[in-house]
């Protein structure tokens, strides 16, 4: 019966105060709670809103005093005004940030998802050769550096994701149209003891390439997943220069073992060649190193000159803490050896050498 008593009392005193923040009664209002007789003390609550400020709680507490008392209440009164407490705001997870722009966003996965790593069966180690902007040797680098691994006895695979200028059939002297095995994965072409594949299998030589971004992610992530590259000890990657679609969808996609740098010394390659560098690290991609490619002309008379410069490779991988792997001279018999389908890996005039070096480098990263 306390309750229904101390109802009786503060029923008709808490009718005439008014809730600021509704603006109706605080009794209508649920403000008061906990009301009850304690022999001939009245307690009860006011549960204000946290958006009642300080003086609208003493307004509410004091008026509701004063018409319990006109109304005749002659005993105690123990009034005790409390504030909700909001919950606590869920916390909100932050998506991690892309280290590059785009990275977590829509790939080439069924219905628009993002890229999940995947290991490539059979394959150790996958190498990228990159560069940051073309005509610096990219391609006969990395084709060199797939046969000069080869003949040091292993098992190389050679992949031409340089989708607008596809240079493999060209420097690899192989051509054919791939087929497909049991499970309907593309068998790579055979040049030199290196496994092969390149659009330029798929395309007739003289046919432009004129595809958007997601067709060149979408042949990227094709020639890695669906290739039966066998039992290979190391997959070379010939990217195309830059840091675009190819590159990301690359690294999206797999584990790499780590990259190749590929610079002229000239200031104007150097600069791409270090946007390349940052692309890496930011990717955590190791840097097996930088090759200085066109370094020098050596004359008939023995003296050298160097037409784009001197010293832009070394000052390049000193400043960035990568290993200068090799400096590679401007000889027109590595050039003939590209045009001709004969990489100068294979030759033993002297051509050869700085790929040897090349491929020992990468070797002994890998270990």
């Amino acid at each position: 019966m306390s309750q229904h008593e101390a109802n009786a009392v503060l029923e008709p005193a808490a009718t005439r105060v008014r809730d600021p923040l509704t603006g109706r009664s605080i009794w209508s209002a649920g403000i008061i709670r906990d009301a009850r007789l304690d022999g001939d003390t009245l307690r009860f609550t006011l549960q204000c809103d946290d958006k009642h400020s300080d003086s609208d709680r003493e307004r509410m507490r004091t008026g509701l005093l004063r018409h319990i008392v006109t109304a005749g209440w002659g005993g105690q009164i123990a009034c005790q005004v409390l504030v909700n407490t909001p919950p606590p705001a869920p916390k909100v997870q932050m998506p991690k940030k892309d280290a590059v722009r785009g990275m977590s966003g829509p790939g080439m996965k069924a219905h628009g998802g993002p890229i999940e790593k995947q290991r490539i069966e059979g394959v150790r180690h996958i190498i990228a050769v990159a560069s940051g902007k073309g005509g610096v040797g990219k391609s006969t680098v990395a084709t060199n550096l797939a046969v000069a691994l080869a003949r040091q006895g292993f098992k190389i695979g050679l992949m031409d994701a340089d989708v607008y200028g596809p240079s493999l059939p060209t420097m690899m002297k192989v051509s054919g149209k791939p087929i497909a095995d049991d499970s309907r994965r593309i068998v790579p072409l055979q040049s030199y003891g290196v496994a092969c594949m390149s659009v330029g299998f798929l395309v007739a030589e003289d046919e432009p390439i004129i595809w958007r971004g997601p067709m060149v992610m979408g042949l990227v992530r094709q020639f890695l997943q669906q290739v039966n590259w066998g039992l290979l000890d190391a997959l070379i990657i010939d990217l195309p220069p830059g840091t675009g679609d190819a590159q990301l969808t690359l690294i999206q996609a797999t584990e790499l073992s780590g990259a190749v740098i590929v610079t002229t010394p000239q200031d104007v390659a150097v600069l791409d060649a270090v946007r390349g560098i940052e692309m890496f690290k930011k990717l955590d991609v190791p840097l097996l190193g930088l090759v200085e490619n066109m370094s020098w002309l050596t004359l008939p008379d023995g003296d050298r000159i160097h037409p784009f410069g001197e010293g832009g490779g070394a000052r390049t991988a000193a400043r960035y803490g990568v290993p200068l792997i090799a400096q590679v001279p401007l000889d027109t018999r590595i050039r003939a050896g590209g045009d001709a389908g004969a990489p100068a890996a294979l030759a033993n005039d002297g051509s050869q050498a700085p790929f040897e070096v090349i491929a020992r480098a990468v070797a002994k990263a890998l270990q």
